[in-house]
């Protein structure tokens, strides 16, 4: 993971400023993750994979509290998650919660994708940021459909603080 990190054919760190990985390998892919980090002279943050927008994926439940203690470790290097509905943060907290599984005109496909609007990912659900796959780049247009997209969601949030939610 290191060795893919910081260096290999595409040397991810060099470019990348915020990085996603699963929990499931232990409290190590962050440390493993922050070292490589460490040579870099920009910040680096990481979004760790909390829940997943199929139908019986592994995530959510013990697996989400799991990965936000993980997370609670190193709160400077974890700046949030890939979530379906936005974290419990304690006093001092501010978790980003990052949304896949968008999409306004589908609910799902063939293969157990469940998609949410982004009023409801946003609005509802308390995510920060929506991410959005198949619904802008199967679009006829995907520049106007993802204008549509950022639109659609900055209502949505503009309703959860007027909600004060």
């Amino acid at each position: 993971m290191k060795a893919q990190y910081g260096g290999g054919v595409y040397n991810i760190a060099s470019w990348a400023h915020i990085t996603n990985a699963h929990s499931v390998p232990g409290p190590g892919i962050i440390a493993g993750l922050k070292e490589v980090t460490a040579t870099i002279p920009a910040p680096r943050g990481l979004l760790l994979l909390g829940e997943m927008s199929s139908k019986g994926n592994l995530g959510g439940g013990e697996y989400l509290s799991k990965t936000l203690e993980m997370a609670r470790m190193d709160p400077g290097f974890v700046m949030g998650f890939i979530a379906q509905t936005a974290v419990e943060n304690r006093e001092g907290e501010d978790w980003i919660v990052m949304t896949p599984g968008v999409n306004l005109g589908r609910k799902g496909d063939g293969l157990g994708q469940q998609y949410n609007t982004p009023d409801r990912v946003v609005r509802v659900k308390g995510c920060d940021v929506i991410i959005v796959g198949r619904g802008i780049i199967g679009a006829e247009d995907p520049r106007t459909t993802a204008e549509e997209y950022r639109k659609t969601a900055w209502e949505a949030y503009e309703k959860r603080v007027e909600e004060g939610r």
